[in-house]
């Protein structure tokens, strides 16, 4: 097995996969604890069908480097769902129903309508559950996939005070007069950004497992948000890494093998939780 696997590592797209798998685990699990505690934790899931319908244009459009296009459309309806959900009569989990629903339903219904591909099932299998593109990525994908994950960690390194008040009281930071509404547009935004980098690993239906199981599993073990977040990341990256290895060596789909590790892991995180107690 370790022989085979240095066979792999020696192909530079094996390589290309790992260091964007690993960097898009990482910009994952940062907002992940607080999109839990601020009950917000479906927006994954509405951002990434608008995703899909962005991806779907694209590919009807022919763009040579689709990201062009959706993280844009993903970006804007990041801070539509906000403004939506911020209205008293549509409600946040109503708005990401809505726009996760229509979105869907609407790239589906284009790639049906206009889609040249003699496979389109196998094109929206591999785009909702992920494939082996993410073995197929080009350097400038690779070097665009770096920026933003170094991006968003370098916002929420400076902001993270701020994203601290705003996650845990957010009408005592805005008394004190911190720009509440300000930072949350800003968590929606790097989220999309999140959103579209994690397409290419998971498929869109999956990206909200990335997301979400690493910081549900630190906190069966953590209660303190720092230490919840560091082992959140540290739980992310592991995952995806160790998913990322499996997958090459066993040839099973990349996303699904990763999500897998993460359940797996969450699993003994609560065991553990359980036996340290401090589920109590």
């Amino acid at each position: 097995m370790i022989e085979t696997l240095s066979v792999y590592l020696q192909h530079k797209f094996v390589v290309y996969a790992l260091i964007v798998g690993v960097l898009i685990a990482l910009s994952s699990s940062l907002l992940g604890v607080t999109l839990v505690l601020k009950r917000f934790s479906f927006i994954g899931d509405g951002l990434s069908h608008v995703a899909f319908g962005g991806m779907a244009i694209a590919s009807v459009l022919s763009l040579t480097n689709k990201m062009i296009l959706i993280l844009p459309i993903t970006v804007v309806c990041a801070i539509l769902l906000l403004r939506t959900g911020q209205n008293t009569r549509i409600k946040g989990d109503a708005a990401i129903a809505m726009i996760s629903v229509g979105a869907l339903a609407f790239g589906y219904l284009i790639m049906n309508i206009f889609s040249a591909s003699s496979n389109l099932s196998g094109d929206v299998c591999s785009t909702l559950f992920g494939s082996t593109s993410i073995l197929t990525l080009t350097s400038f994908e690779v070097f665009l996939c770096v920026i933003l994950s170094i991006a968003v960690v370098v916002i929420f390194i400076v902001f993270y005070n701020k994203i601290f008040a705003v996650t845990f009281d957010e009408n005592f930071a805005k008394a004190v007069g911190t720009k509440a509404d300000g930072y949350n547009l800003l968590i929606a935004v790097v989220i999309a950004i999140i959103i579209v980098l994690a397409m290419n690993l998971v498929g869109s239906l999956l990206i909200s497992a990335l997301v979400i199981f690493p910081a549900l599993s630190a906190m069966r073990v953590f209660k303190n948000f720092k230490s919840v977040t560091v082992c959140a990341a540290i739980i992310s990256v592991a995952c995806a890494f160790g998913g990322m290895i499996i997958s090459i060596l066993a040839g099973t789909p990349v996303g699904s093998t990763i999500v897998a590790v993460d359940v797996a892991a969450f699993a003994i995180c609560s065991l553990t939780g359980a036996i340290l107690g401090v589920e109590k």
